[in-house]
């Protein structure tokens, strides 16, 4: 019945005459709203999750390899140092493999994280890595390789044919309508990191409709597209205008990263910086996290524990033994719970432990 209630949103939306500009003012939270909202919110830090035993987002939802266990396992170690966020990847095809599933698995998924007090901020489309990502089997990694098997949601050039966004629209719609209401999912980010992997403008037609699409639903949570890329002008303009809570990403120094912050506080509204911490580019938690603990952003770094995904490597640079980095860029947990750097998880937890006394 509700699939039915959806395609019938979705032909109403295509022939009702309200234009794409109307819908996307529709339901758009104000500035006193974003700020209010934040202000009951705890200090947001966690990391970008995707347990140690899968390569992508598919392997993590996809029934035959969907992981309580470790990922109950692995929250439990982010538990022990305060983290109390998780941003996590879904992907549509594993909703189009099985929709009654998969939203069984995002249930299953919410209660593991919220027994350990994290909620999550879910991402819906993707523009990384992988162009054509395939229901099923996923590879084995590329050893030394970061990111070998991440694929991007819907794909390329899927994201830029619009026959497939109907399909696309039923399931941002049913995801939305499900949990629109669940106090354990704190935002809702529609779009990681649009016109990257050379799609460029070419993803503002999908960027746009996911928008709309969500702000029809109207949930209670906010919505957000993260900033990442700063000479992507049409892209950023629509993303930082269309926003709830103001996301962004940067991988850079402590300088570079101030600046960005005080340019971004002209919007005037709550920010999560929801990708961070690369070592070898001097991004770390030493140097990043105290401003954003200063400023009240909040400060999502990419990867947890190190595992399948190969995030311990930096871009474009592999190990082609799989031998150890001199340094490792992303994680923050060994497999067995035993931090990278000990004196980075006793900062994290001193951070926590000060802005949510």
């Amino acid at each position: 019945m509700k699939n039915i209630i959806l395609i019938a949103c979705v032909f109403f939306t295509a022939f009702s005459g309200i234009s794409q500009d109307e819908l996307l003012l529709k339901n758009k939270w104000s500035i006193d709203k974003a700020k209010a909202w934040y202000a009951q919110q705890q200090w947001m830090t966690g990391a970008n999750f995707n347990p140690s035993t899968a390569i992508n987002q598919l392997e993590m939802w996809q029934d035959d390899t969907f992981d309580p266990e470790t990922i109950d396992k692995e929250l439990g170690y982010a538990e022990g140092i305060g983290f109390n966020t998780m941003r996590v990847y879904l992907h549509s095809l594993a909703y189009k493999a099985d929709p009654s599933g998969f939203k069984k698995r995002m249930d299953t998924y919410l209660g593991i994280a919220d027994k350990h007090g994290i909620g999550t901020i879910f991402v819906f489309f993707d523009d990384v890595w992988g162009k054509e990502p395939k229901i099923g089997k996923q590879p084995e990694p590329i050893t030394g390789t970061h990111n070998s098997g991440w694929v991007q949601d819907p794909g390329d050039p899927a994201s830029k044919d619009k026959e497939n966004f109907p399909a696309l629209e039923i399931y941002v719609k049913d995801i939305l309508n499900t949990f629109d209401n669940d106090k354990r999912i704190v935002m809702w980010d529609l779009y990681n990191e649009p016109g990257n992997t050379g799609k460029l403008t070419s993803s503002m037609p999908l960027l746009k409709n996911v928008f709309v699409w969500a702000r029809e639903i109207n949930p209670s949570q906010p919505l957000t597209a993260g900033l990442w890329k700063w000479d992507f002008h049409e892209l950023n303009a629509f993303q930082a205008l269309n926003s709830d809570i103001l996301t962004y990403h940067n991988y850079e120094d402590e300088k570079h990263h101030q600046h960005v912050i005080d340019l971004l506080k002209s919007h005037g509204r709550p920010m999560v910086c929801t990708e961070y911490m690369a070592r070898t580019n001097n991004s770390r938690f030493s140097n990043i996290l105290p401003i954003l603990q200063r400023e009240s952003i909040g400060a999502i770094n990419w990867g947890l524990v190190a595992g399948k995904s190969n995030t311990k490597y930096a871009w474009n640079t592999p190990i082609k033994d799989g031998g150890e980095p001199i340094e490792w860029f992303h994680e923050v947990f060994k497999q067995d719970g035993t931090p990278y750097r000990q004196d980075e998880a006793d900062l994290i937890k001193k951070l926590n432990e000060e802005a949510n006394k």
